[in-house]
């Protein structure tokens, strides 16, 4: 866990310092936004910041984001001001920490920070094949090619493999490239100097600097576009990198993991994917089943995602009723854990008791369902609380029903851009620009979810 404390905070940033490393934190200290700012386009990681409320918090999350720096900011300062608590949350923070610190709230932020990358449920027999193979290349430095459906874990497991490896203690790294625009890709990447291009305000770091020492994952990297492949390959087999806007070549030292939902050999032979970056990529290929194969995990995942969104929203545990398990295991889970973890959150906030029941748990696709599914289920289905049934669909058009799909599928993602597009099949481009056509035509889109570009509201 490397943590940044930012502000002067009269002292107490010692004590505030101390306690986070003596929880096993690695703390820096940096006085102002700006110092903050320079030092992560410089490369100096951080899993979370934490910053004091007089200074301008709401800058320094909108430049974080302006600038793709993915980090979570949690705001804190001396005594109970619970308007500067209310301007900090309103601005983008995660959480409002009193000073002088109490050292269990300290341990828990830091908790919570941890356990968001470190969870790893895998209890199906289906999943321990893949477990062992991945610990017994965790070790070397082999790239790793992480393949399955959307929404199986693959970030998951490539933290799993940088938390075994020799590199555990360095720097985990991810892009997705699905998510970030061709013409952007390449800075975020390998990185650029001040000048580079119109916008190019200050030099920047990129991922694979950031990464030095560490491990890179490259997320749905079927998604990079061909020039862009040519400048990985020879970063990959040179081990040496040129910023955007740059004349002198950077060493680097990294791990490199790659993801995809497609199948690369497919990609190859349709020529939307280079061959040599296939083959150096596949050093060792671990392959995530989907959730409907390792049906062992639908409960104990359920229960871990019941957990974290009732800790999240402020209610109590609540446990799963008999009726909600059964219909959690008779679903098919198109989208994987990804869809489940989204009904889970939805459940917690239906559910009206300690106990999650059958009407709280509402789910998508229901027309996949295999046979077999619970009479609750087809009693929702009859209802017409399920989608995908034949007869809605007469007398609509191909525009309409798949405009109507579309929004849901982005509602049931919580406006999560990139997840709404791999559960569709089709790529976020796409999704993008219907989106953008939907909004021009004066149809209502799912606002983004946090963090995520926001280029289409």
């Amino acid at each position: 866990m490397r943590l940044l404390i930012v502000g002067q905070l009269e002292g107490h940033i010692s004590t505030a310092g101390r306690i986070a490393t003596q929880r096993g934190a690695k703390v820096a200290h940096i006085d102002s936004v700006h110092g903050a700012l320079n030092a992560l386009r410089n490369g100096q990681g951080a899993d979370l910041v934490m910053c004091d409320v007089v200074l301008d918090i709401a800058q320094l999350i909108d430049s974080l984001k302006s600038e793709r720096i993915i980090v979570p900011v949690v705001a804190c300062g001396i005594g109970t001001d619970a308007g500067a608590a209310v301007r900090a949350i309103r601005a983008g923070a995660k959480e409002y920490v009193p000073l002088p610190p109490d050292a269990e709230l300290i341990a828990a932020v830091l908790q919570a920070v941890a356990e968001e990358d470190a969870t790893f449920i895998a209890r199906d027999p289906a999943m321990q094949p893949i477990i062992q193979l991945a610990e017994r290349v965790a070790n070397s430095d082999a790239s790793i090619l992480i393949t399955g459906e959307s929404g199986t874990g693959k970030e998951v497991m490539a933290r799993f493999v940088h938390r075994k490896s020799r590199r555990a203690t360095a720097s985990f790294v991810s892009v997705n490239c699905a998510a970030i625009p061709d013409n952007l890709l390449e800075s975020e990447l390998f990185g650029h100097e001040k000048g580079a291009f119109t916008g190019a305000v200050a030099r920047r770091i990129g991922k694979f600097e950031e990464a030095n020492g560490g491990t890179l994952l490259l997320d749905e990297i079927s998604e990079m576009d061909q020039r862009l492949q040519a400048k990985l390959l020879r970063a990959i087999q040179e081990r040496e990198i040129d910023r955007v806007g740059g004349t002198t070549p950077i060493k680097i030292n990294i791990r490199l993991i790659a993801t995809s939902n497609r199948d690369l050999e497919e990609e190859v032979k349709a020529k939307r994917f280079r061959e040599d970056l296939y083959f150096r990529l596949n050093v060792v290929n671990v392959k995530m089943p989907a959730l409907r194969e390792r049906p062992a995990d639908i409960v104990p995942l359920a229960e871990h995602f019941a957990q974290k969104y009732a800790t999240a929203n402020g209610v109590s545990n609540k446990t799963l009723s008999p009726s909600a398990l059964a219909l959690l295991q008779a679903h098919h889970w198109r989208g994987n854990v990804r869809e489940l973890e989204n009904t889970m959150h939805r459940a917690v906030l239906l559910s009206r008791s300690d106990q999650i029941e059958a009407e709280a748990v509402m789910l998508s696709g229901q027309g996949f369902a295999p046979e077999g599914a619970p009479a609750v289920l087809a009693a929702q289905i009859a209802a017409g609380r399920a989608t995908g049934g034949q007869g809605t669909l007469v007398g609509r058009t191909v525009a309409d029903v798949e405009r109507d799909l579309i929004i849901d599928t982005l509602q049931h993602c919580l406006g999560n851009r990139t997840h709404a597009a791999n559960i569709l099949g089709i790529s976020i481009r796409t999704l993008r620009n219907k989106l953008k056509l939907y909004s021009e035509s004066g149809v209502p889109v799912p606002a983004a979810a946090g963090g995520e570009e926001r280029a289409v509201s």
